[in-house]
This record gives structure tokens, sequence and C-alpha cells, in this order.
């Protein structure tokens, strides 16, 4: 299975979602990429929002009634989950739909094939974002409502990708959209990844994951986007810091408990 839904308790309206954490690309994948095998393990380091799935299931276990994760078990560079499959994406400009073409440093990263993309999206892309958007319409089912967190994490420096290379990077970032983040969900998000440090709304990376099957359509799902800076839980050597891990679970557990 590409992804992981590990079930939370029936009374929670919570689903956590984890896109960009997994470094896996199976081997008829890989062999499209064009980098070779030290260049693509830099690229992963660079672009993976690694731990994340691991700082996910921590809060998970904090709280309750429990929350469901839907965790990524392939590389974005395989497909991107979270873009729009087609030219109304933002990062399309820049060879980063969702099936990214270029590298975070703007090299050749697979040769454009629209075949080949539309395989890849059907494959991929396509399951996954139905199998998220009925987690989320279960839990809608159940509670009368349904709520997203949707974890991610950032280097310290801009990647040379990024639209805005001038954007603060905060130890946070809190990602909201004016129609699926009520006031409520972004002050209680916001007073709780304070703890971990400042706090900046849409700065450097705006918006949240709301499932297209209810994006702007129904009023019932709430999101809201967690960036983390990676510092502020991960030490150089991409081992976990405990102290900062601690930190972020507790902040992600009271979102959760809300």
């Amino acid at each position: 299975m590409t992804f992981e839904i590990v079930p939370g308790d029936a009374a929670s309206p919570y689903v956590i979602h984890v896109p960009h954490s997994s470094t896996r690309i199976p081997d008829d994948v890989r062999a499209q990429l064009l980098l070779d095998d030290d260049e693509l393990a830099e690229e992963l380091r660079l672009m993976t929002d690694a731990r994340t799935d691991e700082l996910a299931a921590l809060a998970a276990r904090q709280v309750a009634p429990r929350p469901w994760l839907f965790v990524n078990h392939i590389s974005r560079l395989v497909v991107d989950p979270e873009r729009l499959p087609d030219a109304h994406e933002e990062m399309y400009v820049v060879g980063m739909g969702a099936v990214y073409t270029r590298t975070s440093a703007g090299l050749v990263l697979r040769d454009v094939d629209e075949h080949a993309e539309r395989l890849l999206l059907k494959r991929f892309f396509t399951p996954y974002a139905d199998a998220l958007a009925d987690r989320i319409d279960e839990r809608i089912a159940a509670c009368g409502y349904a709520v997203l967190v949707d974890l991610h994490s950032y280097p310290a420096e801009a990647l040379p990708y990024e639209l805005h290379q001038d954007a603060k990077r905060p130890p946070v970032c809190l990602g909201v959209d004016v129609d699926h983040t009520p006031g409520v969900l972004r002050e209680r998000a916001f007073r709780a990844c304070s703890a971990i440090g400042e706090v900046f709304v849409n700065e450097p990376f705006a918006g949240t994951y709301t499932p297209l099957r209810h994006f702007g359509r129904d009023n019932r799902v709430s999101s809201v986007m967690v960036e983390l800076r990676r510092d502020t839980y991960m030490r150089g050597d991409g081992t976990i810091d405990p102290e900062g891990a601690r930190r972020v679970a507790a902040a992600l557990a009271a979102i959760l408990e809300g």
C-alpha cells in the first residue's frame, strides 16, 4: 500500500495528514528519474519532511479521543498528493506540479512525458485523493464535521524552487484558508504552536490541504496546516531532538484536543 490509514477513535473528528515524510520510490519510477544515486539522495534529504510521521504518531498517543492518521508511504518525488494535478497548480511553473519534472534547484528530474504523467496520476494520485476524501466523509458521518491537520516541515534556508525567497522562516508557519480554517481553529493552533517558538500565518507557505471533493463546497470540513522549521525538532545529522519533538507533539496534541 502506498499510504497508511491509522484508525483513531470513532468519536474523533480529527485526521492528521502526513503527505511528505517518506523517501520510498518504487523501482520502476526510480528508472524514470534522471539523477544519479548521490544526487537523488541529496534531493530526498532536501525535499522530505523528515520524521513528521513520527511526530504525528507521538501526538496522537497523547490525545483522547484518539485522532486518525493518514500517512503517505511514497516520496513526493513520485507524485505530490497536495498539488493540483494540472496547470492550475501554482508550482507548475517551476516544474513542481503533482508530478515533478524539476528538482529543488531547477535541474531536470524527469523528462516531460504527458502519457507517463497520466499513468502516475492514475496509479498514485487519484487513489490517494479518493481514500483521504473518504476518511473525511467518514468523520463527517460519525461526528457531524471533520478537522484535517496538515503536517509539514521546511529547512531553515529557502530552497531555490521556492517562489517567495525573501519570506520569513519562523519556527512555525500556520497555513490557513479563508473558507476552511475557522477563526477558533486558527486561534487554537496559534496558541498551541507558540509553545514551540514564534508563529507566522501563511509565511513562508500559505494555505492548507482540503480534499478537492470538499474544497469550497462543504463547510463541515475544517483544515489547518502546521509547517515546522526542521531545527525545531531535528538535529543537523537528521536525528530527532527529544526535547524539540516533545514540544511539537504537545503543541499538536493541544490542537487536537479542541
